[in-house]
């Protein structure tokens, strides 16, 4: 079985005018011509192109190709030996590169338009950074850890600031709530969490009845985030653990 440059060049994706090539300098010479002198390919010859393809795909020169392809000590399967090892190592130095550009992408996002500066003037005396870690170790394998991710890395200067003006407002209204002696069981202090609720939702994920019932149990449980909410009004974490609990109630 023979073929033409033309299927060959279909075969292998390469031009004629490559295949002409290879056979002026002696690198790949056809085995057979036609009656009417043209190129024809037999399979050993296709063999050869393929060696000599995965080496170009190397970045290996033609003569360097020329000379190991016709190394008459050089075993055909020494060939796809080296071949597997080289592509081997490669793939493992493309999937290292490629892993450096997925951190440094990474790093972009999540300080875009932001200086280190910058975030502590958004978040005051709060680390935006300080239990990264922790919070991927305790929620790094759920849906909605993904998405507050995925929605953090377009936010903006402007809308970290946007964010913590509500949440200030938030907190503002709720104090004046408790200064009026309403109940956490109250409409007012049941739309007040539910008003939190939303918050989540709007700006980091999905936030259920159920999640937001294992929230506030943290706000009152974690003395760090007890101390955020308490910053505000001593006992505002235990009164929001439970108006949180009173609006599931509610809405389920």
């Amino acid at each position: 079985m023979s073929y033409s440059v033309g299927q060959v060049s279909a075969f292998a994706k390469v031009t004629v005018r490559t295949l002409h090539h290879y056979d002026e300098i002696g690198l790949l010479r056809p085995g057979g011509r036609s009656h009417a002198g043209h190129r024809r390919y037999e399979d050993a010859d296709l063999d050869r192109l393929q060696q000599i393809l995965f080496y170009r795909e190397l970045g290996f020169p033609l003569d360097e190709v020329a000379a190991l392809l016709d190394d008459p000590d050089a075993d055909p399967r020494e060939h796809l030996r080296r071949q597997h090892e080289l592509l081997t190592g490669r793939i493992a130095r493309l999937q290292e590169m490629a892993a450096a550009v997925e951190q440094a992408m990474e790093a972009r996002k999540m300080g875009i338009n932001l200086t280190p500066e910058e975030k502590f003037e958004v978040f005051g005396d709060h680390d935006p950074e300080q239990y990264a870690e922790e919070a991927q170790q305790r929620w790094g394998g759920t849906a909605q850890y993904a998405e507050s991710q995925r929605r953090a890395a377009r936010y903006t200067k402007d809308d970290w600031k946007r964010m913590q003006d509500e949440l200030a407002d938030w907190g503002a209204r709720y104090d004046a709530l408790m200064a009026d002696g309403e109940p956490a069981t109250g409409e007012r202090a049941m739309d007040m969490a539910e008003e939190h609720r939303q918050h989540i939702t709007k700006w980091f994920y999905e936030c259920t009845y159920e999640i937001h019932t294992g929230l506030g149990e943290m706000y009152v449980s974690d003395e760090r985030f007890r101390a955020f909410y308490d910053k505000t009004r001593p006992g505002l974490a235990g009164h929001l653990r439970d108006a949180i609990l009173a609006n599931a109630v509610r809405g389920s």
